[in-house]
């Protein structure tokens, strides 16, 4: 056919069809990361308690797993973070974004994009975006 070997187009390859068209647009990936633990401590391999968890699953507003952006203004991590949140009791959040984690962010910097709901999504970008698209497999 003539298209770049990717999980999506191999999908929609399958079967009887007419036509393929627009195959060039972003795919959106969806995982599932949970809610949570009910489980408070963390125990070794031995069965003996090695931590403990928050009692509550908020922090200032903000749960584990929303996603968030966070314009830090001034400091070593200035800039505009977007991602999943992870909290601290604290208020010092860590930031998980497309380009690797941000620890010790404040959630004074932080607004919630949208609430955490179990699952991670990301926009797989375009062929025409991929570093290197001429070299891509073809099917």
């Amino acid at each position: 056919l003539g298209i770049p070997k990717t999980h999506a187009l191999d999908a929609a390859c399958v079967g009887a069809f007419g036509w393929l068209h627009d195959w060039t647009a972003s795919t959106l990936t969806i995982k599932c990361t949970g809610r949570g633990n009910y489980q408070r401590t963390r125990l070794t391999k031995y069965g003996f308690p090695r931590g403990y968890l928050m009692r509550q699953k908020q922090v200032r507003g903000f749960q584990t797993g929303d996603i968030v952006k966070a314009v830090v203004p001034s400091g070593k991590k200035a800039g505009t973070h977007t991602g999943r949140v992870a909290v601290r009791k604290t208020g010092s959040f860590n930031i998980q974004t497309d380009h690797g984690a941000v620890q010790g962010i404040s959630h004074k910097h932080c607004t919630v994009i949208q609430r955490g709901d179990g699952y991670g999504y990301h926009l797989t970008p375009t062929i025409h975006q991929l570093k290197g698209g001429a070299g891509q497999a073809v099917a």
